[in-house]
């Protein structure tokens, strides 16, 4: 719990780094804590602003924390507004980028976003899905092409007028590209005003984001008051450290759990994570009370791996998970039923080892595939494969078999 907020409702404090403005100001407005009692009074819900560009397929447990901080403000009556960045996605966040950031197609934007929704729970019970897409005015899904493709040169002229190339330059990403020489397009310098543009457009009352979103979230204050609404909190989250323990989650580094995985995948890289990282994968992906937790280090990643898995993949697979990693450990054979099926109709047989791992998805490239069989970490049924280029020559001899990527990742072999 962050002390400097412990004003607030636990659900809410939970996680939370950083808010603004703070509770030290004399207008109720622009008091947080005000702000919740009032709407819980009068019955009149906050405005939860949470904004997503689908410049990828996949969710990952990093991703989560942000939604998981949006359903708690829907479990507790307040109305979510999910801004899917169809627009925004096209222009790209500038946000951690050494570069301008390729533009996405509308085609792209689309899938992206059809398999967000799909991974949030969408046509799924409450109890099932990670935000509660059923309960009535609970959730709001929007497309910021609603209101930003509509703009006419007026009114982008006057949004632009709401910053200066100074607080521009002030922002960490543009300023070390400026020193450096590095080329900014100035289209990058409408993303975070278009982005504090939605929270005028929805009427945002809170605006959640990561910590490296505070210029953006800040962004959508000032266009509020410019546009003369009344201005929305921030609140700000952790960036979740990735399983290597150094770095933050992110599926180009290779240190992810992807919201897509497996019950027994999933379990099995949490189980092995750092163990100076379990202490904030409990308290940012899970509601259980950390002080009343067991002392033993493993057996606190253990819990921290079934609680995890549960949250998305429910209680019953996630213990049989479990169950099937334990008995993996052990080298136990009747732990096959439950490790998940890796179809080989895609490949061409006869096959080099390397490539079969690139045509199942099981590494991205040939490349990575290589260095992780030189590594010592592929196996196939327990033996080491320690020859990229050893031939399967058919693949009725691999059906069955279990296939291994490192520590945490089992494929049964199948037709």
């Amino acid at each position: 719990m962050n002390d400097k907020l412990d004003h607030l409702p636990e659900w809410l404090n939970r996680g939370i780094v950083d808010l603004f403005p703070s509770e030290n100001t004399e207008s109720n407005d622009q008091n947080l804590s005000f702000r919740l009692t009032e709407a819980l009074t009068t019955k009149n819900p906050l405005r939860v602003k949470l904004g997503i560009d689908p410049t990828a397929a996949d969710i990952h447990l990093g991703h989560s924390i942000l939604f998981r901080k949006l359903r708690a403000f829907q479990d507790a009556g307040h109305t979510a507004v999910l801004i899917i960045g169809d627009f925004t996605a096209q222009i790209g966040d500038p946000t951690g980028k050494s570069k301008t950031r390729v533009q996405l197609s509308q085609d792209q934007v689309e899938s992206n976003a059809a398999t967000y929704l799909d991974q949030l729970g969408y046509g799924k019970s409450r109890d099932q899905s990670i935000l509660d897409f059923e309960t009535p005015n609970r959730l709001e899904i929007r497309r910021n092409s609603e209101w930003l493709s509509n703009l006419d040169l007026v009114e982008v002229v006057n949004l632009l007028s709401a910053a200066t190339v100074g607080q521009m330059l002030a922002k960490e990403e543009f300023g070390n590209r400026y020193k450096e020489g590095t080329p900014i397009s100035l289209h990058e310098f409408l993303y975070p005003l278009l982005q504090g543009y939605d929270s005028f457009a929805i009427s945002s009352d809170i605006e959640l984001g990561g910590t490296d979103q505070k210029f953006n979230v800040a962004m959508g204050r000032d266009i509020q008051r410019i546009f003369k609404k009344k201005p929305q909190f921030g609140l700000l989250l952790p960036i979740l450290n990735g399983i290597d323990g150094e770095q933050k989650m992110s599926k180009s580094l290779g240190n992810t759990v992807s919201l897509k995985e497996d019950a027994l995948s999933m379990y099995s890289k949490l189980e092995k994570i750092p163990d100076t990282l379990v202490d904030s994968y409990l308290r940012l992906l899970t509601n259980l009370d950390v002080t009343k937790l067991v002392n033993s280090p493993r057996e606190l990643q253990k819990l921290m791996a079934l609680e995890i898995t549960s949250n998305f993949h429910g209680r019953k697979a996630a213990e049989s998970a479990q169950l099937a990693a334990q008995k993996l450990v052990k080298g136990d054979r009747d732990s096959l039923l439950e490790i998940p099926l890796l179809s080989l109709a895609s490949v061409n047989f006869p096959a080099k080892a390397f490539y079969l791992l690139s045509a199942v998805n099981l590494c991205v490239s040939s490349s990575e595939a290589r260095r992780q069989i030189q590594g010592g970490g592929v196996r196939l049924d327990g033996q080491k494969i320690t020859d990229p280029n050893t031939v399967f020559e058919d693949k009725k001899l691999l059906i069955g078999k279990v296939l291994q990527l490192g520590k945490k990742t089992f494929r049964r072999l199948a037709d």
